[in-house]
């Protein structure tokens, strides 16, 4: 969880001081650029990139990949043009014994510099997340042969520039820019900052989703843009809560070197936090050999924890931010995993016995009304406590019931004959079932396809499919019969063959009547009832579980969605809610 909320702070701070830095090169061409007029062209930027995002990574990504070509196509060219014009004697520098010459030198201001040289490898953070909207082909070409090759060119002629040019330290990029490319370089600039945000705004939303997924954030609307790739989403909320916080984030600060502190620290915390989970996975899932995990850890691990130390140093000078961002989100998303996991296990553990189903089935004080009662649960398995409740409080059964559980699918469509999976629930004479209704991330629930017909047709082929075996059953069980004319047949295969004969002829015609019933009740009606679940601490709850639930908890709750019935389709109407109330330990 700490983990995933600095990826968020990562993408707050990535548009600040992405955008901030490139429009800052206006000043190179322009001296009548106050600091007020860039912030404020900043936000404007900002606002702009997070419109577009409703788009979708892919219609994005495919009108911004020829402008990251020119991007790096420019940068190649500037890096190499000064790194011939100035000094190409800077090549040495990748020998490195000169690192060891420059911490022998400078020793704590070495150290110290190493939270600015780790900015040159951001983005290589967030990956893993890339990965959801692009293929691992497509990232290992692009990076070996375009990203990589430029970056190295541009830092060489970077260096090579400012062996001449030394008071130019501060701005170097733009002051080593020859003066005919200056404005062009400035507009890619500007756009290649945009799309650098754009892939840490795709990052946030991909990782919210399986952040969702998993139970550990509170429910958002997730809006998939592709067919093709699953983690090509889109978050509404969250577009527009990244929006807020970078506009006040770039409105408060102003200063790119202040933001380049606390991308810094939110960077190397998440490198740190991969690695250190790296390192679970190769001891338990990949058995790494422990010699091999000693040195990745000594190699790795040092060099991160040498770069941590370096940015950390720079906490009250903006590197505090990012440590801020991630306390909020962590305090939302730890409140919401621990109560959601409490609840999950409190229906588990209440969830109705057979033998309580079975005193319902007996219960003469029990009524049957015509139409069918759809019930909605998280559960898989078993009958929810709040069909209890409604029992408890309303002795009154409709003739049908079916217990509805809703789960999403990491697939684009599931096919209608393939969406309701059907089980009958004992004892028979309740009437009673078990549906999952399974949904593909782009499959959309809408007025064309009302959800209580494709319940009721998919119960419908259910039956019809049960009705054909033991038809079947039945037939083959003659056939065996009207074969057998031998008179030395045993009496016990006889008497085997005629109770399975018997058995059938009730199943078929249980089938048989299951059919009508199920006829009759859509005719007379569907209501759909849904938990309304009121969860508080229990009495023998600590004050931290208190807090935890009866007010953090409760004011994320009553802050996000929750109409079940719009996700659905379920009318307004016919729409009961069932309240009851969770002790939570």
């Amino acid at each position: 969880m700490i983990g995933t909320c600095m990826v968020i702070g990562d993408g707050i701070l990535t548009p600040c001081i992405s955008v901030l830095s490139a429009v800052g090169g206006i000043k190179q061409a322009s001296n009548k650029m106050t600091e007020d007029m860039i912030v404020w062209m900043s936000v404007a930027v900002l606002v702009v990139l997070f419109i577009v995002q409703r788009f979708g990574t892919g219609k994005v990504g495919y009108t911004f990949a020829p402008i990251l070509l020119i991007w790096f196509f420019f940068i190649a060219f500037t890096g190499l043009y000064n790194f011939i014009k100035y000094d190409p004697s800077v090549i040495k520098a990748l020998n490195p014994m000169y690192i060891i010459y420059y911490f022998k030198r400078d020793k704590k201001q070495a150290w110290i510099s190493l939270g600015g040289t780790v900015l040159s490898i951001t983005g290589a953070e967030a990956l893993f997340a890339d990965v959801g909207h692009f293929t691992v082909r497509s990232i290992q070409l692009s990076t070996c042969t375009v990203i990589y090759p430029a970056i190295v060119l541009q830092y060489m002629g970077q260096s090579s520039y400012l062996r001449k040019h030394k008071m130019d330290a501060l701005n170097a990029f733009y002051k080593a820019v020859p003066g005919p490319v200056y404005w062009p370089m400035f507009v890619i600039a500007v756009l290649a900052a945009i799309i650098a945000s754009q892939s840490l705004i795709s990052a946030t939303f991909s990782i919210i989703q399986q952040s969702l997924a998993l139970g550990c954030f509170p429910r958002v609307k997730i809006v998939h843009t592709s067919t093709k790739y699953e983690g090509q989403v889109y978050i509404p909320e969250i577009n527009y809560l990244l929006m807020l916080a970078c506009v006040a984030v770039t409105l408060g600060f102003r200063d790119p070197g202040k933001l380049g502190n606390a991308y810094g620290l939110a960077v190397v915390s998440v490198m740190a936090i991969t690695s250190s989970l790296l390192v679970v996975i190769m001891i338990m899932i990949w058995k790494t050999h422990l010699l091999l995990i000693i040195s990745y850890i000594l190699i790795i691990g040092g060099l991160e924890l040498l770069y941590l130390t370096a940015v950390l140093s720079k906490f009250i000078e903006g590197g505090y931010l990012p440590l801020v961002f991630a306390v909020i989100l962590l305090a939302i998303m730890y409140t919401w995993n621990d109560v959601y996991r409490r609840k999950y296990y409190y229906e588990l553990e209440h969830k109705i016995s057979a033998e309580r189903l079975k005193d319902i089935a007996l219960n003469t004080n029990v009524s049957r009304l015509p139409g069918i009662a759809v019930f909605y649960s998280e559960l898989v398995q078993g009958i929810p406590p709040i069909f209890g409740q409604y029992v408890s409080n309303v002795p009154v059964l409709h003739s049908l019931l079916v217990f509805v559980s809703i789960k999403s699918l990491p697939i684009s469509k599931v096919p209608v004959d393939e969406r309701f999976l059907f089980r009958q629930v004992q004892p028979k004479e309740l009437n009673m079932f078990r549906c999952i209704v399974r949904y593909g991330y782009t499959d959309i629930r809408n007025e064309e396809e009302p959800f209580e017909r494709l319940l009721v047709e998919g119960l419908k082929a259910y039956m019809q499919e049960e009705f054909l075996i033991n038809e079947s059953n039945q037939n083959h069980v003659q056939s065996n019969e009207a074969d057998n004319d031998d008179i030395c047949v045993q009496i016990e295969e006889d008497e085997i063959e005629n109770e399975a004969t018997e058995r059938n002829i009730e199943e078929v015609t249980h089938g048989t009547e299951m059919m009508e019933v199920v006829e009759k009740a859509w005719h007379a009606g569907v209501v759909h009832f849904v938990g309304d679940n009121e969860v508080i601490a229990g009495k023998s709850a600590n004050l931290w579980k208190r807090v935890l639930i009866n007010y953090a908890y409760y004011f994320l709750k009553n802050n996000l969605r929750q109409s079940i019935n719009k996700v659905f389709d379920i009318p307004q109407e016919r729409m009961l809610k069932v309240g009851m109330t969770y002790e939570l330990q």
